[in-house]
């Protein structure tokens, strides 16, 4: 279980196997492997997003991880806290990153998804 202190109210998040069938459903694509077989790929497509800075998967993955937890964070708290002024976004996005480095269940997706990151950075620069 992770925390994130969000206008003033400390929120627990969790980035178990719920939250990643949850992300999962939300995208799927047709597995090129096998035709007419479809793949929930949405925790890799979010974690990807979260990599690039798209506040948008920020506020989605946020608001997954941290359903059916006690207090319940609302959109519109997360836009709240989005929008001020006060939050450095920078850090938001680190410690969510770290949150899904660290989980069991996103720890490998996610280090795949930065090695491949980093790959082609690596391959840009050449």
């Amino acid at each position: 279980m992770q925390e994130l202190t969000i206008n003033g109210q400390v929120y627990q998040f969790n980035f178990g196997m719920g939250f990643l069938r949850d992300m999962n459903a939300k995208v799927s694509i047709t597995d090129s492997d096998a035709p007419g077989v479809r793949r929930n790929v949405g925790a890799r497509y979010n974690i990807a997003r979260i990599i690039d800075g798209d506040v948008e998967a920020l506020e989605d993955v946020l608001d997954t991880a941290n359903k059916g937890q006690n207090p319940r964070l609302t959109k519109a708290a997360i836009d709240a806290f989005i929008d001020d002024e006060n939050t450095n976004i920078d850090e938001v996005f680190d410690e969510v990153m770290g949150f899904l480095k660290t989980a069991n269940s996103t720890r490998k997706v996610t280090n795949q998804i930065l090695e491949a990151v980093e790959n082609q950075k690596a391959r840009a620069n050449q």
